[in-house]
């Protein structure tokens, strides 16, 4: 299907658990009320099994093109990876520059998702405001409970060294991606 033809979402607008499947755009969050523990790693909605999760789950950050393509099947991340950026994202940009943006990844990481989660997760990255809040929501970095989904890294510890280097090379990477868009020249 063609990009013109998926629906126009915004990103305050999408949810995690939102789909159109129609689109090839699912939700491959595990809802333990209404799914079975072999649904795990199918859409939420129609129940196709779309990613190769054992690849995903490697961490290999040279396979962060594979993991990408993997993260757009899902609405959510398929959304952050295509909207455009909101101005006050753009303005934080222009001011830090592409170093000084990737250079706060790994501080953003620990304060927000590094720690073990508490009553506020999945509330801690808002959907705007910064190029990395983007990066997060595209890449699954952006709550514990995505990080475990999607990174099979368990929410009940505090994320380790190797861990953050990994998420934060997904989010340097989508940075790198979209930086033509973000610094033009």
């Amino acid at each position: 299907m063609d990009e013109d033809d998926l629906p126009k979402f915004e990103p305050l607008n999408v949810k995690c658990s939102d789909s159109d499947c129609e689109s090839d755009r699912h939700c491959f969050l595990f809802n333990k009320q209404k799914m079975s523990e072999d649904d795990r790693g199918a859409c939420r909605t129609c129940g196709k099994k779309l990613v190769n999760w054992e690849r995903i789950r490697r961490r290999d950050p040279a396979d962060a093109l594979n993991t990408f393509d993997a993260l757009q099947y899902e609405l959510i991340r398929h959304v952050f990876f295509h909207a455009g950026f909101d101005e006050r994202a753009m303005r934080l940009s222009q001011k830090y520059g592409i170093d000084g943006v990737k250079g706060r990844i790994r501080s953003r990481l620990r304060s927000k998702v590094g720690k073990t989660p508490d009553g506020w997760d999945g509330r801690q990255t808002p959907k705007q405001g910064d190029v990395i809040h983007y990066a997060q929501h595209a890449t699954a970095t952006c709550c514990r409970k995505c990080i475990a989904y999607w990174h099979n890294i368990p929410a009940d510890r505090p994320l380790t060294e190797a861990e953050l280097d990994y998420l934060g090379s997904l989010i340097g990477a989508y940075i790198d991606l979209r930086a033509p868009e973000i610094w033009p020249d």
